[in-house]
């Protein structure tokens, strides 16, 4: 009977001891509960101080605080910061909390690891970091990081993103930008309609803040985050990037820069490569047909390298120096590249763009933007765009590596923002033709040939670099995996490069393949090419629509009956019509032992509001209800 009043004072001392010995920021249990609906990580305080003392001088410090709930949440607690020849870190640690606010571990500079930034692609590099791979044993946990560096780099000056990702609920996120010597300067806000942002601004001084914004839940099939999570670039008119001045308010201006600071007089060749060029290119009779041949001598004679040294990592490899060693990072190909063009007089621009995820260089926006070089030749209003990175890829084609953006053309006039090639809708077309024959025991044999052009050769060509069994384990666990007990007896494939298109002949056995039911034989009509995607129900969805690629799908396959069975009916012809694309099947019995099976999909690329998602999957859901459709063969 006594048990329980001790009980009730220690936990009252307990809570005192926290309530008033510990500060509530580190406390778990102090967070709103507002902000951990939907959230792996809760950002209590994340404050930044960037003062930019002359040109040549920026001092960044940062104290970020976050509380991680779960293990999705680590991704938001990273420790580490970069640094490089340019960079000096002032100040370096980390602290580690329990739920409770009690401390249970820290780290010195001392115990950061130091390695370098890039991986072992790359022959070499002043780009450093210092981090820690802190390993939770609970949850939850909060991180208290500080750092703080100097650089004479004031060419990229860092950008304020509060909302670094979905799931991240943000208690308090403050920005200063001090610019005591008034540098004219430029300033875009991106993304602030819906955010309780605050904003004080002078000719010395930028401040934002943010205070108590929810998680923000992810939508599948949404735009990108970049055009949702709020985000402020500033940048100076009058900068230094290691030891180069630059002025630039637009990019016009910022490409002229470019060109004379980092491009013009990197472009040297000895006179025996440019003989063996002229000599190659004799036979050519257009510019273009140069620059083809140019293009395979590159292709043929170099690999890529990451070499992240220069200044900053932006200015490319003489020409010469390529040639001489054979290798060169994406600067340095295309300078390289650019420069046999120039032997043979054809035009080429150094173009810059953002590689992979698919991002535009703010037009409106000139700054240091791009994480990838890539080569313009201006073509009669049709521009032909040159990846020199990939040693296979055939002229003039891109991918979804750099397709459909904008990029910075660097011209000796000025920088030119382009938009590299699009691969629109039935552009990206698979045409499918196959022959299958139904065998008495349910099983089947197939011929196939696929052709694949547009974006979806990009998705097949490295088809092409695989041995003979990595091949058949590519069809028989990822692109049919659906079809157990498919076996492919032989299969070959041709990459037709001047054409741009992936051809594939297949021969295929699948076991057990139709379900055999006393007299009737039942089996799925689609075999090699299953549209089950079905898009997640949202029950108020908050963010638009947006399908990111279009393509067309054709297949046309001749199915043989087996022996002793015969095919009494046939579905109807269907089509389904919206707004994101068609999808029409249709069947035709042309003798008692042969019908043919007809399809064609194309969905649409673009951007749609919140309420079309709704119709879009209702459209994708009939789309799959029918790709299960099964014929019944009935014994003779």
């Amino acid at each position: 009977m006594f048990a329980k009043p001790p009980k009730i004072i220690c936990f009252f001392l307990l809570w005192s001891f926290f309530s008033f010995s510990q500060n509530e920021i580190y406390v778990a249990y102090a967070i709103p509960k507002e902000l951990k609906e939907n959230a792996n990580a809760v950002v209590r305080n994340s404050t930044t101080e960037i003062t930019i003392s002359s040109i040549n001088e920026l001092v960044y410090s940062k104290k970020y605080i976050v509380t991680v709930l779960n293990k999705l949440g680590n991704s938001d607690a990273r420790i580490s910061e970069s640094y490089d020849d340019d960079t000096k870190i002032t100040n370096l640690k980390a602290v580690i909390y329990d739920a409770f606010g009690i401390e249970i571990k820290k780290y010195k500079e001392r115990d950061f690891t130091d390695v370098s930034a890039v991986d072992g692609g790359s022959l070499y590099s002043d780009a450093k970091v210092k981090y820690v791979n802190h390993t939770p044993v609970s949850y939850p946990y909060t991180l208290v990081f500080e750092t703080e560096y100097k650089t004479s780099t004031t060419a990229f000056i860092p950008w304020w993103v509060p909302v670094n990702g979905y799931y991240l609920s943000v208690q308090n996120s403050s920005f200063t930008i001090n610019n005591p010597l008034k540098i004219p300067w430029r300033l875009k806000e991106s993304n602030f309609k819906g955010y309780k942002i605050e904003k004080n601004e002078s000719e010395s001084q930028i401040n934002f803040s943010l205070k108590n914004q929810k998680a923000i839940n992810y939508e599948r099939n949404s735009i990108s985050s970049l055009n949702i999570l709020p985000i402020a670039k500033v940048a100076l008119n009058n900068f230094h990037l290691k030891g180069v001045y630059g002025e630039a308010t637009n990019w016009e201006q910022f490409g002229k820069w470019m060109y004379t600071s980092l491009i013009s007089g990197r472009d040297l060749l000895d006179e025996a490569t440019k003989t063996k060029i002229i000599e190659l290119t004799k036979v050519a009779k257009t510019p273009i047909e140069k620059a083809k041949i140019v293009y395979q001598f590159m292709q043929d004679k170099t690999r890529y390298i990451s070499v992240q040294v220069g200044i900053g990592g932006w200015e490319p490899i003489a020409a010469n120096k390529v040639d001489e060693v054979g290798y060169g990072d994406c600067k340095g190909l295309t300078n390289y590249t650019k420069a046999l063009l120039d032997v043979v007089g054809v035009t080429s621009y150094f173009t810059l763009v953002y590689a992979n995820e698919k991002r535009d260089i703010d037009k409106n926006f000139s700054s240091l933007q791009g994480n990838h070089a890539i080569l313009n030749i201006p073509n009669n209003g049709k521009d032909i765009w040159l990846e020199c990175t990939n040693q296979t890829i055939p002229f003039g084609f891109l991918g979804d590596f750099t397709n459909d953006r904008n990029v910075l053309v660097i011209t000796p006039e000025g920088g030119i923002i382009k938009r590299t090639s699009i691969y629109k809708n039935n552009e990206n077309l698979q045409v499918t033709e196959g022959v299958i024959t139904l065998e008495e025991n349910g099983s089947v044999k197939a011929k196939i040939e696929r052709v694949s052009k547009g974006l979806q050769y990009d998705d097949k060509s490295y088809y092409d670099n695989l041995t003979e069994n990595e091949l058949k384990k590519q069809y028989t666990t990822r692109v049919w995996s659906y079809n157990n007990n498919l076996k492919i007896e032989n299969v070959q494939v041709e990459n037709n490069k001047d054409e741009v298109e992936f051809l594939e002949k297949l021969s295929i056995d699948i076991n057990e393949f139709a379900s055999i039911n006393n007299d009737d034989y039942i089996f799925r009509v689609n075999i090699f090419n299953r549209e089950s995607f079905v898009p997640k129900r949202y029950r108020e969805r908050k963010m638009p629509l947006q399908i990111n690629r279009g393509y067309k799908d054709v297949d046309s396959l001749t199915f043989k009956l087996p022996a002793n069975y015969t095919l009494n009916y046939v579905p109807d012809f269907k089509e389904i019509n919206s707004k994101f694309g068609t999808y029409k099947i249709n069947f035709k019995i042309i003798d008692d032992a042969t019908f043919t099976y007809h399809k064609e999909i194309e969905i649409k690329e673009g951007v749609y509001s919140k309420e079309d998602y709704k119709a879009y999957r209702a459209f994708r859901k009939k789309i799959a209800k029918t790709e299960n459709l099964r014929i019944v063969l009935t014994k003779k």
